[in-house]
């Protein structure tokens, strides 16, 4: 009686790692690795890009001031300014709560708004074309501070320029190809963007 115990419990075992050994062999197992979103790593990552200027527009504006004089006449000045315009995002201002996990293993990135980062003159460029006043008002004097109220009114007028050819639109689309090119390198090659409530 007892050999046949031993026996069927031999046998129960072989059968049992037997068909073990087919369900391995004709259904491998492969282990499931999921990536888990480190946020704060990501965002310190990102941010080594610093204040990521992407855009750099050149632009060039004549700009004409009038001042009238008290008691009656004028003073007229005619300004052309070459600007330079920078459009970037201000990577700065991302958190880790802008980095989140989406389906598919897809990590989302809420990228602050793209915004006009500096505008500047090139003075080298930039020159006074005319300055004239009323000729029959000759004792009235020049207004030092008008070519700089033109240069101001240039720069103004430079940077709606910008924003009119789309800088900011191209600020975002390079800002979001350089970060996720950057992200590729360290692995994670599955990233979209959000981007948070525009702001110039």
């Amino acid at each position: 009686m007892w050999r046949k115990i031993k026996f069927y419990f031999v046998s129960a075992i072989i059968i049992g790692l037997a068909g073990l050994a087919l369900y391995y062999r004709f259904f491998p197992q492969q282990g499931v690795i999921r990536r888990t979103v480190d946020a704060p790593a990501i965002v310190q990552q990102i941010q080594r890009l610093s204040e990521l200027v992407t855009v750099k527009y050149s632009i060039q504006k004549v700009i004409g001031l009038e001042e009238q004089k008290v008691p009656f006449g004028s003073e007229k000045v005619l300004l052309t300014v070459q600007a330079t315009v920078l459009g970037g995002v201000d990577l700065s201002q991302l958190s880790p709560q802008d980095v989140t996990s989406a389906e598919a293993g897809c990590i989302v990135i809420r990228l602050p708004a793209p915004r006009v980062m500096h505008v500047f003159v090139n003075d080298n460029e930039t020159k006074v074309w005319d300055r004239s006043k009323t000729w029959w008002t000759p004792w009235v004097d020049f207004n030092p501070e008008l070519e700089q109220n033109a240069r101001r009114a240039a720069l103004e007028a430079v940077q709606q320029a910008a924003l009119q050819m789309g800088i900011l639109s191209n600020a975002q689309q390079n800002a979001e190809s350089t970060i996720r090119e950057f992200l590729r390198i360290t692995g994670l090659s599955n990233v979209s963007f959000q981007v948070s409530t525009a702001a110039n």
